[in-house]
Protein backbone atom coordinates (compact mmCIF):
# COMPACT_ATOMS: atom_id res chain seq x y z
CA UNK A 1 0.00 0.00 0.00
CA UNK A 2 2.86 2.37 0.77
CA UNK A 3 4.33 1.76 -2.69
CA UNK A 4 0.98 2.48 -4.34
CA UNK A 5 0.59 5.69 -2.36
CA UNK A 6 4.08 6.77 -3.36
CA UNK A 7 3.35 6.13 -7.03
CA UNK A 8 0.11 8.07 -6.73
CA UNK A 9 1.91 11.07 -5.23
CA UNK A 10 4.57 10.86 -7.95
CA UNK A 11 1.91 10.82 -10.66
CA UNK A 12 0.18 13.81 -9.06
CA UNK A 13 3.50 15.67 -9.02
CA UNK A 14 3.99 15.00 -12.75
CA UNK A 15 0.46 16.22 -13.47
CA UNK A 16 1.09 19.38 -11.48
CA UNK A 17 4.39 19.92 -13.29
CA UNK A 18 2.68 19.58 -16.66
CA UNK A 19 0.05 22.06 -15.58
CA UNK A 20 2.71 24.52 -14.42
CA UNK A 21 4.38 24.35 -17.82
CA UNK A 22 1.12 25.22 -19.52
CA UNK A 23 0.18 28.08 -17.16
CA UNK A 24 0.65 31.71 -18.08
CA UNK A 25 0.26 35.03 -16.39
CA UNK A 26 -2.42 37.40 -17.55
CA UNK A 27 -4.20 40.56 -16.46
CA UNK A 28 -7.68 41.51 -15.46
CA UNK A 29 -8.45 45.16 -16.17
CA UNK A 30 -11.01 46.48 -13.68
CA UNK A 31 -13.08 49.68 -13.99
CA UNK A 32 -15.96 51.04 -11.94
CA UNK A 33 -19.47 51.08 -13.39
CA UNK A 34 -20.19 54.36 -11.63
CA UNK A 35 -17.31 56.23 -13.30
CA UNK A 36 -14.95 56.31 -10.32
CA UNK A 37 -11.16 56.17 -10.44
CA UNK A 38 -9.17 55.16 -13.47
CA UNK A 39 -9.00 51.47 -14.31
CA UNK A 40 -6.34 49.24 -12.85
CA UNK A 41 -4.72 45.95 -13.85
CA UNK A 42 -4.44 42.96 -11.54
CA UNK A 43 -2.50 39.74 -11.92
CA UNK A 44 -4.22 36.48 -12.84
CA UNK A 45 -2.84 32.99 -13.45
CA UNK A 46 -4.62 31.08 -16.21
CA UNK A 47 -4.22 27.99 -18.36
CA UNK A 48 -4.45 28.75 -22.10
CA UNK A 49 -5.64 25.19 -22.74
CA UNK A 50 -9.02 26.11 -21.28
CA UNK A 51 -9.45 29.16 -23.50
CA UNK A 52 -7.04 31.71 -24.95
CA UNK A 53 -7.07 35.34 -23.87
CA UNK A 54 -6.64 38.21 -26.34
CA UNK A 55 -3.27 39.94 -26.35
CA UNK A 56 -4.76 43.42 -26.76
CA UNK A 57 -6.99 45.03 -24.16
CA UNK A 58 -8.98 46.71 -26.92
CA UNK A 59 -10.06 43.28 -28.20
CA UNK A 60 -11.17 42.02 -24.77
CA UNK A 61 -14.84 42.26 -23.73
CA UNK A 62 -15.58 44.44 -20.71
CA UNK A 63 -18.07 42.38 -18.69
CA UNK A 64 -19.81 42.78 -15.36
CA UNK A 65 -18.16 41.06 -12.40
CA UNK A 66 -20.48 39.11 -10.08
CA UNK A 67 -19.32 38.70 -6.49
CA UNK A 68 -20.17 35.10 -5.69
CA UNK A 69 -17.33 34.43 -3.27
CA UNK A 70 -19.73 33.17 -0.62
CA UNK A 71 -19.97 29.97 -2.68
CA UNK A 72 -17.37 27.51 -3.94
CA UNK A 73 -19.56 26.65 -6.98
CA UNK A 74 -19.25 22.89 -6.71
CA UNK A 75 -22.89 21.85 -7.27
CA UNK A 76 -25.93 23.14 -9.19
CA UNK A 77 -27.39 24.36 -5.90
CA UNK A 78 -24.59 26.91 -5.67
CA UNK A 79 -25.76 28.67 -8.85
CA UNK A 80 -27.86 31.85 -8.62
CA UNK A 81 -31.50 31.65 -9.71
CA UNK A 82 -30.92 33.69 -12.89
CA UNK A 83 -27.44 32.32 -13.61
CA UNK A 84 -24.39 34.32 -14.71
CA UNK A 85 -25.60 35.61 -18.05
CA UNK A 86 -22.76 37.59 -19.74
CA UNK A 87 -20.97 37.96 -16.42
CA UNK A 88 -17.64 36.98 -14.88
CA UNK A 89 -18.35 35.40 -11.48
CA UNK A 90 -15.95 35.56 -8.58
CA UNK A 91 -16.08 32.28 -6.65
CA UNK A 92 -14.09 30.84 -3.76
CA UNK A 93 -11.54 28.10 -4.22
CA UNK A 94 -11.92 24.64 -2.65
CA UNK A 95 -13.98 21.42 -2.28
CA UNK A 96 -14.00 20.48 -5.97
CA UNK A 97 -11.92 20.55 -9.14
CA UNK A 98 -11.48 23.51 -11.43
CA UNK A 99 -13.33 21.62 -14.15
CA UNK A 100 -16.45 21.23 -12.02
CA UNK A 101 -16.50 24.95 -11.26
CA UNK A 102 -15.99 26.15 -14.82
CA UNK A 103 -18.48 23.62 -16.23
CA UNK A 104 -21.22 24.95 -13.94
CA UNK A 105 -20.28 28.57 -14.71
CA UNK A 106 -20.31 27.98 -18.47
CA UNK A 107 -23.64 26.17 -18.26
CA UNK A 108 -25.20 29.15 -16.49
CA UNK A 109 -24.11 31.63 -19.17
CA UNK A 110 -20.86 32.98 -17.71
CA UNK A 111 -18.31 34.45 -20.12
CA UNK A 112 -15.37 33.74 -17.82
CA UNK A 113 -14.55 32.55 -14.32
CA UNK A 114 -12.30 34.06 -11.66
CA UNK A 115 -11.43 31.78 -8.74
CA UNK A 116 -10.33 33.70 -5.64
CA UNK A 117 -7.51 32.01 -3.72
CA UNK A 118 -6.11 32.85 -0.30
CA UNK A 119 -3.19 30.49 -0.94
CA UNK A 120 -0.44 30.48 -3.51
CA UNK A 121 -1.76 30.73 -7.04
CA UNK A 122 -1.59 27.42 -8.91
CA UNK A 123 -2.55 26.83 -12.54
CA UNK A 124 -6.11 25.55 -13.13
CA UNK A 125 -5.36 22.19 -14.75
CA UNK A 126 -7.46 19.51 -16.43
CA UNK A 127 -7.26 16.85 -19.15
CA UNK A 128 -7.69 17.04 -22.92
CA UNK A 129 -11.35 16.01 -22.87
CA UNK A 130 -12.16 18.71 -20.35
CA UNK A 131 -10.20 21.30 -22.30
CA UNK A 132 -12.19 20.52 -25.45
CA UNK A 133 -15.49 20.83 -23.57
CA UNK A 134 -14.86 24.23 -21.99
CA UNK A 135 -14.86 27.40 -24.09
CA UNK A 136 -14.59 30.18 -21.49
CA UNK A 137 -11.38 31.35 -19.76
CA UNK A 138 -10.79 30.39 -16.16
CA UNK A 139 -8.14 32.08 -14.01
CA UNK A 140 -7.05 32.47 -10.41
CA UNK A 141 -7.07 35.82 -8.62
CA UNK A 142 -5.44 36.42 -5.26
CA UNK A 143 -7.66 37.23 -2.29
CA UNK A 144 -5.60 40.35 -1.56
CA UNK A 145 -6.25 41.69 -5.06
CA UNK A 146 -9.98 41.02 -4.69
CA UNK A 147 -10.08 43.10 -1.50
CA UNK A 148 -8.19 45.90 -3.26
CA UNK A 149 -10.67 45.83 -6.15
CA UNK A 150 -13.69 46.22 -3.86
CA UNK A 151 -11.94 48.88 -1.76
CA UNK A 152 -10.88 50.92 -4.78
CA UNK A 153 -13.83 50.53 -7.16
CA UNK A 154 -16.71 49.33 -4.99
CA UNK A 155 -18.88 46.26 -5.50
CA UNK A 156 -20.17 47.14 -8.96
CA UNK A 157 -17.28 46.77 -11.39
CA UNK A 158 -16.55 45.59 -14.90
CA UNK A 159 -13.51 43.61 -15.95
CA UNK A 160 -11.75 42.45 -19.09
CA UNK A 161 -9.39 39.46 -19.20
CA UNK A 162 -6.36 39.70 -21.50
CA UNK A 163 -2.76 38.52 -21.72
CA UNK A 164 -0.32 40.92 -23.46
CA UNK A 165 2.79 39.40 -24.95
CA UNK A 166 5.94 39.47 -22.92
CA UNK A 167 8.78 41.60 -24.39
CA UNK A 168 12.03 39.80 -25.09
CA UNK A 169 13.95 42.13 -22.77
CA UNK A 170 12.96 45.02 -20.56
CA UNK A 171 14.51 48.44 -20.92
CA UNK A 172 15.66 48.31 -17.31
CA UNK A 173 18.38 45.90 -18.43
CA UNK A 174 20.26 48.93 -19.75
CA UNK A 175 20.22 50.48 -16.27
CA UNK A 176 21.38 47.23 -14.65
CA UNK A 177 24.16 46.87 -17.25
CA UNK A 178 25.46 50.39 -16.59
CA UNK A 179 25.34 49.94 -12.81
CA UNK A 180 27.03 46.53 -12.86
CA UNK A 181 29.80 47.30 -15.35
CA UNK A 182 30.38 50.71 -13.82
CA UNK A 183 30.69 49.26 -10.32
CA UNK A 184 33.09 46.54 -11.45
CA UNK A 185 35.23 48.98 -13.45
CA UNK A 186 35.33 51.67 -10.77
CA UNK A 187 35.90 49.18 -7.96
CA UNK A 188 38.68 47.38 -9.81
CA UNK A 189 40.40 50.63 -10.75
CA UNK A 190 40.09 52.03 -7.23
CA UNK A 191 41.40 48.84 -5.63
CA UNK A 192 44.45 48.66 -7.89
CA UNK A 193 45.30 52.35 -7.62
CA UNK A 194 44.90 52.35 -3.86
CA UNK A 195 47.08 49.29 -3.45
CA UNK A 196 49.97 50.58 -5.53
CA UNK A 197 49.75 54.06 -4.00
CA UNK A 198 50.04 52.63 -0.49
CA UNK A 199 53.00 50.48 -1.55
CA UNK A 200 54.96 53.21 -3.30
CA UNK A 201 54.19 55.99 -0.83
CA UNK A 202 54.86 53.93 2.27
CA UNK A 203 57.88 56.05 3.20
CA UNK A 204 55.60 59.04 3.79
CA UNK A 205 54.22 58.85 7.28
CA UNK A 206 51.12 60.81 8.21
CA UNK A 207 49.21 59.79 11.29
CA UNK A 208 46.40 62.28 10.79
CA UNK A 209 42.94 60.74 10.93
CA UNK A 210 42.07 61.93 7.45
CA UNK A 211 45.16 60.21 6.00
CA UNK A 212 44.52 56.80 7.49
CA UNK A 213 42.98 54.19 5.21
CA UNK A 214 41.60 50.78 5.90
CA UNK A 215 44.10 48.01 5.40
CA UNK A 216 43.43 45.59 2.57
CA UNK A 217 42.56 42.01 3.48
CA UNK A 218 44.18 39.26 1.43
CA UNK A 219 42.07 36.23 0.55
CA UNK A 220 43.63 33.11 2.05
CA UNK A 221 42.66 29.42 1.87
CA UNK A 222 41.57 29.57 5.50
CA UNK A 223 39.36 32.54 4.76
CA UNK A 224 37.77 30.71 1.82
CA UNK A 225 37.05 27.66 3.99
CA UNK A 226 35.50 29.81 6.71
CA UNK A 227 33.45 31.65 4.08
CA UNK A 228 32.14 28.39 2.61
CA UNK A 229 31.18 27.05 6.04
CA UNK A 230 29.44 30.28 6.98
CA UNK A 231 27.50 30.42 3.70
CA UNK A 232 26.36 26.81 3.96
CA UNK A 233 25.31 27.30 7.57
CA UNK A 234 23.45 30.48 6.72
CA UNK A 235 21.60 28.81 3.84
CA UNK A 236 20.47 25.97 6.09
CA UNK A 237 19.37 28.37 8.82
CA UNK A 238 17.52 30.53 6.30
CA UNK A 239 15.68 27.47 5.02
CA UNK A 240 14.30 26.70 8.49
CA UNK A 241 14.22 30.13 10.14
CA UNK A 242 13.81 32.56 7.25
CA UNK A 243 11.21 34.78 8.93
CA UNK A 244 13.54 35.42 11.87
CA UNK A 245 16.96 35.61 10.20
CA UNK A 246 15.85 37.91 7.40
CA UNK A 247 15.78 40.82 9.86
CA UNK A 248 19.31 39.97 11.02
CA UNK A 249 20.55 40.11 7.43
CA UNK A 250 18.71 43.40 6.84
CA UNK A 251 20.44 44.86 9.90
CA UNK A 252 23.84 43.62 8.74
CA UNK A 253 23.22 45.12 5.31
CA UNK A 254 22.34 48.51 6.84
CA UNK A 255 25.55 48.53 8.88
CA UNK A 256 27.80 47.32 6.05
CA UNK A 257 26.25 49.59 3.41
CA UNK A 258 26.52 52.70 5.60
CA UNK A 259 30.19 51.88 6.16
CA UNK A 260 30.70 51.40 2.44
CA UNK A 261 28.93 54.66 1.62
CA UNK A 262 31.15 56.52 4.08
CA UNK A 263 34.27 54.90 2.60
CA UNK A 264 33.25 55.97 -0.92
CA UNK A 265 32.34 59.56 -0.04
CA UNK A 266 35.11 60.26 2.47
CA UNK A 267 37.87 60.84 -0.16
CA UNK A 268 35.63 63.38 -1.89
CA UNK A 269 34.91 65.20 1.36
CA UNK A 270 38.61 65.33 2.23
CA UNK A 271 39.30 67.21 -1.00
CA UNK A 272 37.00 70.09 -0.10
CA UNK A 273 39.05 73.23 0.61
CA UNK A 274 36.75 74.46 3.40
CA UNK A 275 35.24 73.33 6.71
CA UNK A 276 38.45 71.77 8.07
CA UNK A 277 37.74 72.54 11.72
CA UNK A 278 38.33 69.71 14.19
CA UNK A 279 36.69 68.46 17.34
CA UNK A 280 38.11 70.06 20.52
CA UNK A 281 40.47 68.12 22.77
CA UNK A 282 38.69 65.35 24.66
CA UNK A 283 39.23 61.87 26.10
CA UNK A 284 36.49 59.99 24.27
CA UNK A 285 37.45 56.66 22.62
CA UNK A 286 37.31 57.87 19.01
CA UNK A 287 37.11 61.63 19.31
CA UNK A 288 40.45 61.93 21.11
CA UNK A 289 42.06 61.89 17.66
CA UNK A 290 40.19 65.13 16.94
CA UNK A 291 38.54 64.15 13.65
CA UNK A 292 37.25 66.83 11.34
CA UNK A 293 33.68 67.94 11.84
CA UNK A 294 32.83 67.35 8.18
CA UNK A 295 33.77 63.66 8.50
CA UNK A 296 31.40 63.32 11.46
CA UNK A 297 28.61 64.96 9.50
CA UNK A 298 29.30 62.59 6.60
CA UNK A 299 29.10 59.60 8.95
CA UNK A 300 25.75 60.81 10.29
CA UNK A 301 24.47 61.27 6.73
CA UNK A 302 25.49 57.73 5.74
CA UNK A 303 23.83 56.23 8.80
CA UNK A 304 20.70 58.28 8.14
CA UNK A 305 20.48 57.01 4.55
CA UNK A 306 20.71 53.38 5.64
CA UNK A 307 18.14 53.94 8.40
CA UNK A 308 15.70 55.56 5.96
CA UNK A 309 16.05 52.58 3.65
CA UNK A 310 15.58 50.16 6.54
CA UNK A 311 12.35 51.85 7.59
CA UNK A 312 10.87 52.28 4.09
CA UNK A 313 12.48 49.27 2.37
CA UNK A 314 9.12 47.88 1.20
CA UNK A 315 8.12 51.06 -0.65
CA UNK A 316 8.45 49.75 -4.20
CA UNK A 317 8.02 53.18 -5.76
CA UNK A 318 11.34 54.67 -4.61
CA UNK A 319 13.08 52.51 -1.97
CA UNK A 320 14.87 50.54 -4.69
CA UNK A 321 16.91 53.67 -5.51
CA UNK A 322 18.34 53.79 -1.99
CA UNK A 323 18.93 50.03 -2.00
CA UNK A 324 20.88 50.23 -5.26
CA UNK A 325 22.95 53.18 -4.04
CA UNK A 326 23.79 51.44 -0.77
CA UNK A 327 24.47 48.18 -2.61
CA UNK A 328 26.89 49.82 -5.06
CA UNK A 329 28.70 51.51 -2.18
CA UNK A 330 28.94 48.18 -0.36
CA UNK A 331 30.38 46.48 -3.46
CA UNK A 332 32.93 49.24 -4.02
CA UNK A 333 34.03 49.07 -0.38
CA UNK A 334 34.37 45.29 -0.58
CA UNK A 335 36.39 45.42 -3.81
CA UNK A 336 38.67 48.04 -2.29
CA UNK A 337 39.20 46.13 0.97
CA UNK A 338 39.44 42.49 -0.14
CA UNK A 339 42.12 41.54 -2.64
CA UNK A 340 43.47 38.38 -4.23
CA UNK A 341 47.19 37.96 -3.45
CA UNK A 342 47.48 35.35 -6.23
CA UNK A 343 45.29 34.32 -9.11
CA UNK A 344 45.18 30.69 -8.01
CA UNK A 345 43.39 31.66 -4.76
CA UNK A 346 40.44 33.12 -6.62
CA UNK A 347 38.24 30.01 -6.69
CA UNK A 348 34.90 31.03 -5.14
CA UNK A 349 31.43 29.68 -4.61
CA UNK A 350 28.26 31.25 -5.88
CA UNK A 351 25.59 31.93 -3.30
CA UNK A 352 22.48 32.80 -5.21
CA UNK A 353 20.22 34.92 -3.06
CA UNK A 354 16.65 34.55 -4.24
CA UNK A 355 13.70 36.74 -3.40
CA UNK A 356 12.70 34.64 -0.41
CA UNK A 357 10.10 31.88 -0.04
CA UNK A 358 6.63 32.65 -1.32
CA UNK A 359 5.03 31.32 1.86
CA UNK A 360 7.01 33.63 4.14
CA UNK A 361 4.87 35.13 6.89
CA UNK A 362 6.79 38.42 6.82
CA UNK A 363 7.05 38.75 3.00
CA UNK A 364 10.48 40.32 3.55
CA UNK A 365 13.11 40.08 0.83
CA UNK A 366 16.85 39.71 1.28
CA UNK A 367 18.50 42.99 0.24
CA UNK A 368 21.67 41.49 -1.27
CA UNK A 369 20.69 42.43 -4.83
CA UNK A 370 20.57 45.40 -7.16
CA UNK A 371 17.04 45.81 -8.43
CA UNK A 372 15.36 48.04 -10.99
CA UNK A 373 11.59 48.05 -11.64
CA UNK A 374 10.42 46.82 -15.02
CA UNK A 375 9.69 49.61 -17.46
CA UNK A 376 7.50 47.58 -19.83
CA UNK A 377 3.87 46.88 -18.91
CA UNK A 378 3.60 43.10 -18.85
CA UNK A 379 1.96 40.35 -16.78
CA UNK A 380 5.38 39.18 -15.64
CA UNK A 381 6.12 42.63 -14.22
CA UNK A 382 2.73 42.74 -12.51
CA UNK A 383 2.63 39.19 -11.18
CA UNK A 384 5.84 37.32 -10.70
CA UNK A 385 8.86 39.61 -10.91
CA UNK A 386 8.12 43.35 -10.84
CA UNK A 387 11.87 44.00 -10.57
CA UNK A 388 14.90 42.83 -12.50
CA UNK A 389 17.54 41.63 -10.07
CA UNK A 390 21.32 41.21 -10.08
CA UNK A 391 22.96 39.69 -7.02
CA UNK A 392 25.95 41.22 -5.28
CA UNK A 393 27.90 38.03 -5.94
CA UNK A 394 27.57 38.67 -9.68
CA UNK A 395 29.48 41.92 -9.10
CA UNK A 396 31.92 41.00 -6.33
CA UNK A 397 33.26 37.71 -7.68
CA UNK A 398 34.24 39.03 -11.15
CA UNK A 399 35.13 42.39 -9.58
CA UNK A 400 37.88 40.80 -7.50
CA UNK A 401 39.40 39.45 -10.70
CA UNK A 402 39.16 42.89 -12.36
CA UNK A 403 40.94 44.45 -9.37
CA UNK A 404 43.60 41.75 -9.54
CA UNK A 405 44.13 42.50 -13.24
CA UNK A 406 44.56 46.20 -12.52
CA UNK A 407 47.17 45.52 -9.84
CA UNK A 408 48.98 43.14 -12.18
CA UNK A 409 48.93 45.81 -14.90
CA UNK A 410 50.73 48.19 -12.57
CA UNK A 411 53.28 45.54 -11.62
CA UNK A 412 54.24 44.65 -15.20
CA UNK A 413 53.62 48.18 -16.56
CA UNK A 414 51.25 46.96 -19.26
CA UNK A 415 49.23 50.18 -19.69
CA UNK A 416 46.16 48.59 -18.00
CA UNK A 417 45.63 46.12 -20.83
CA UNK A 418 44.56 43.36 -18.41
CA UNK A 419 42.16 45.69 -16.58
CA UNK A 420 40.48 46.93 -19.76
CA UNK A 421 40.23 43.45 -21.30
CA UNK A 422 38.73 41.92 -18.14
CA UNK A 423 36.22 44.76 -17.77
CA UNK A 424 35.11 44.38 -21.39
CA UNK A 425 34.83 40.61 -20.88
CA UNK A 426 32.58 41.23 -17.88
CA UNK A 427 30.32 43.43 -19.97
CA UNK A 428 30.16 40.78 -22.71
CA UNK A 429 29.33 38.11 -20.13
CA UNK A 430 26.50 40.26 -18.81
CA UNK A 431 25.13 40.69 -22.34
CA UNK A 432 25.26 36.91 -22.80
CA UNK A 433 23.29 36.58 -19.56
CA UNK A 434 20.63 38.94 -20.90
CA UNK A 435 20.44 36.95 -24.14
CA UNK A 436 19.95 33.70 -22.20
CA UNK A 437 17.26 35.42 -20.14
CA UNK A 438 15.45 36.51 -23.29
CA UNK A 439 15.62 33.04 -24.87
CA UNK A 440 14.64 31.02 -21.79
CA UNK A 441 12.28 33.60 -20.24
CA UNK A 442 13.37 32.74 -16.70
CA UNK A 443 15.97 33.93 -14.22
CA UNK A 444 19.57 33.03 -15.05
CA UNK A 445 22.60 32.40 -12.80
CA UNK A 446 24.72 35.27 -14.08
CA UNK A 447 28.00 33.83 -12.78
CA UNK A 448 27.50 30.89 -15.12
CA UNK A 449 28.31 33.30 -17.97
CA UNK A 450 30.40 35.97 -16.22
CA UNK A 451 33.06 33.69 -14.73
CA UNK A 452 34.03 31.92 -17.99
CA UNK A 453 34.14 35.20 -19.91
CA UNK A 454 36.45 36.94 -17.44
CA UNK A 455 38.62 33.93 -16.65
CA UNK A 456 39.18 32.86 -20.25
CA UNK A 457 39.91 36.41 -21.38
CA UNK A 458 42.42 37.10 -18.60
CA UNK A 459 44.26 33.79 -18.98
CA UNK A 460 44.32 34.01 -22.78
CA UNK A 461 45.77 37.52 -22.62
CA UNK A 462 48.43 36.44 -20.13
CA UNK A 463 49.30 33.45 -22.32
CA UNK A 464 49.55 35.63 -25.43
CA UNK A 465 51.83 38.09 -23.59
CA UNK A 466 53.89 35.19 -22.17
CA UNK A 467 53.15 36.29 -18.62
CA UNK A 468 50.92 33.42 -17.52
CA UNK A 469 53.34 32.26 -14.83
CA UNK A 470 53.54 35.69 -13.21
CA UNK A 471 49.80 36.19 -13.63
CA UNK A 472 49.05 32.87 -11.92
CA UNK A 473 51.37 33.31 -8.93
CA UNK A 474 50.94 37.06 -8.50
CA UNK A 475 54.65 37.69 -8.10
CA UNK A 476 55.30 40.59 -5.75
CA UNK A 477 51.72 40.91 -4.49
CA UNK A 478 52.26 39.09 -1.21
CA UNK A 479 54.97 41.49 -0.09
CA UNK A 480 55.65 45.15 -0.61
CA UNK A 481 57.87 46.07 -3.48
CA UNK A 482 60.99 48.20 -2.83
CA UNK A 483 60.78 51.92 -3.23
CA UNK A 484 60.95 52.77 -6.98
CA UNK A 485 63.56 55.13 -8.26
CA UNK A 486 61.11 57.43 -9.97
CA UNK A 487 59.38 58.64 -6.80
CA UNK A 488 60.30 62.34 -6.57
CA UNK A 489 62.22 63.57 -3.55
CA UNK A 490 61.24 66.52 -1.42
CA UNK A 491 61.73 69.96 -2.91
CA UNK A 492 64.61 70.87 -0.63
CA UNK A 493 66.26 67.46 -0.66
CA UNK A 494 66.89 65.28 2.41
CA UNK A 495 67.45 67.40 5.49
CA UNK A 496 69.88 66.47 8.29
CA UNK A 497 68.67 66.05 11.84
CA UNK A 498 69.18 68.82 14.36
CA UNK A 499 71.11 66.68 16.87
CA UNK A 500 74.86 66.71 16.72
CA UNK A 501 75.50 62.97 16.34
CA UNK A 502 73.56 62.66 13.07
CA UNK A 503 75.39 62.83 9.76
CA UNK A 504 74.16 63.60 6.30
CA UNK A 505 74.08 60.93 3.65
CA UNK A 506 76.07 62.91 1.13
CA UNK A 507 77.79 66.25 0.93
CA UNK A 508 77.57 68.57 -2.03
CA UNK A 509 80.79 69.19 -3.91
CA UNK A 510 82.95 71.87 -2.31
CA UNK A 511 81.75 71.21 1.24
CA UNK A 512 84.62 71.99 3.61
CA UNK A 513 83.63 70.02 6.70
CA UNK A 514 82.61 66.39 6.86
CA UNK A 515 81.70 64.32 9.89
CA UNK A 516 84.53 62.22 11.20
CA UNK A 517 82.60 59.17 12.30
CA UNK A 518 79.34 57.32 11.86
CA UNK A 519 77.64 56.13 15.09
CA UNK A 520 76.98 52.42 15.26
CA UNK A 521 73.35 52.85 16.35
CA UNK A 522 72.45 55.10 13.44
CA UNK A 523 69.47 53.85 11.41
CA UNK A 524 69.87 53.17 7.69
CA UNK A 525 69.55 56.13 5.42
CA UNK A 526 66.30 56.69 3.48
CA UNK A 527 66.33 55.76 -0.19
CA UNK A 528 67.70 58.43 -2.49
CA UNK A 529 66.42 58.99 -6.04
CA UNK A 530 68.67 57.97 -8.89
CA UNK A 531 68.89 61.51 -10.18
CA UNK A 532 70.48 62.62 -6.89
CA UNK A 533 72.84 59.66 -6.81
CA UNK A 534 74.04 60.41 -10.33
CA UNK A 535 75.04 63.98 -9.46
CA UNK A 536 76.75 63.19 -6.15
CA UNK A 537 80.32 61.91 -5.79
CA UNK A 538 80.68 58.18 -5.15
CA UNK A 539 80.64 57.09 -1.50
CA UNK A 540 83.85 55.75 -0.08
CA UNK A 541 83.72 52.59 2.02
CA UNK A 542 83.92 53.02 5.78
CA UNK A 543 87.13 52.22 7.58
CA UNK A 544 87.22 49.39 10.12
CA UNK A 545 87.71 51.89 12.92
CA UNK A 546 84.46 53.67 12.13
CA UNK A 547 86.22 56.79 10.79
CA UNK A 548 85.19 58.23 7.46
CA UNK A 549 88.18 58.66 5.09
CA UNK A 550 88.95 62.10 3.82
CA UNK A 551 87.51 62.69 0.35
CA UNK A 552 90.03 63.35 -2.35
CA UNK A 553 90.58 66.97 -3.20
CA UNK A 554 89.44 68.39 0.17
CA UNK A 555 91.73 69.87 2.82
CA UNK A 556 92.44 67.83 5.92
CA UNK A 557 90.59 69.49 8.84
CA UNK A 558 93.22 68.22 11.28
CA UNK A 559 96.05 69.97 9.42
Amino acid sequence: MAAVASLARLAAAFVLLAAQVACEYGMVHVVSETGGPKGKDYCILYNPQWAHLPHDLGKASLLQVRDWTGSVLCSPSDLPAKGFSNQIPLVARGNCTFYEKVRLAQGSGARGLLIVSKETLVPPGGNKTQYDEIGIPVALLSYRDMLDIFETFGRTVRAALYAPKEPMLDYNMVIIFIMAVGTVALGGYWAGSRDVRKRYMKHKRDDGPEKQEDEAVDVTPVMICVFVVMCCSMLVLLYFFYDQLVYVIIGIFCLASSTGLYSCLSPLIQRLPFCKCRVPDNSLPYFHKRPQVRTLLLALLCVAVSVVWGVFRNEDQWAWILQDALGIAFCLYTLKTIRLPTFKSGNSIMVEVATGPSDSATHEKLPMVLKVPRLNASPLALCDRPFSLLGFGDILVPGLLVAYCHRFDIQVQSSRVYFVACTIAYGIGLLVTFMALALMQRGQPALLYLVPCTLVTSCALALWRRELGMFWTGSGFAKDLPQPAWVPAAADGPQPRADSDTTTAQQPPGQEALPASLPAEQSPEPPVPKETEASAPPREPESPTGLTPKPAGLPDPSA
